[in-house]
């Protein structure tokens, strides 16, 4: 029993003079030319600390980002990988080459639109399902909505003509008759 009294009186003790000692190295002091006083903070702001994301070798296509909030009342961290499509698609063009399967290599790379447009302005259009040569540029051809760079290609190649109708050309010269008129 006086062990467990003991043991209390200790804690006691500590927390009393845990918080003095916190009160004491939080304490501001601001002064002006009119008012004067002691101003003290019971509490230090809280922190968050965005996490840190490793990845496991130097020759991925991915890389990390967290980020971090912090109020008063709410803190917020968070994080994640994000994947860069353009250096997969390198890889992947690069393995296959290595293999001996350059047309494989060709069309991987043919899936970036910059590099389908750059391909088909050279006279060598991308591979279609194994085609390739002017049986690649006829597949395409019948095919636009496999393009990667179809939304593209849709605002070059239609053509937005203006049709005046018989009821927009009468109002039209109704107008003018009332002007000459007036």
């Amino acid at each position: 029993m006086q062990k467990w009294l003991v043991f209390f009186i200790v804690v006691a003790f500590i927390s009393i003079w845990q918080g003095d000692s916190l009160a004491e190295t939080n304490t501001v002091t601001s002064t002006s030319s009119t008012v004067s006083g002691t101003t003290t903070v019971d509490r230090t702001p809280s922190t968050a600390n965005a996490p840190s994301i490793m990845n496991g070798n130097q020759d991925v296509c991915s890389f990390a980002a967290s980020a971090a909030i912090q109020t008063q009342v709410l803190g917020i961290a968070g994080g994640g990988s994000i994947t860069d499509l353009n250096c997969e698609r390198l890889k992947l063009s690069r393995a296959l080459y290595r293999m001996g399967m350059k047309v494989g290599a060709v069309a991987m790379l043919c899936q970036d639109a910059r590099v389908f447009q750059a391909m088909e302005m050279a006279g060598t259009p991308c591979p279609y399902f194994g085609k390739i040569g002017i049986d690649a540029a006829e597949g395409w051809a019948s095919n636009p909505e496999k393009r990667p760079d179809y939304e593209k290609w849709v605002k070059e190649n239609t053509k937005d003509e203006e049709y005046v109708t018989d009821e927009a050309a009468f109002g039209g010269f109704a107008a003018f008759l009332i002007l000459l008129l007036l």
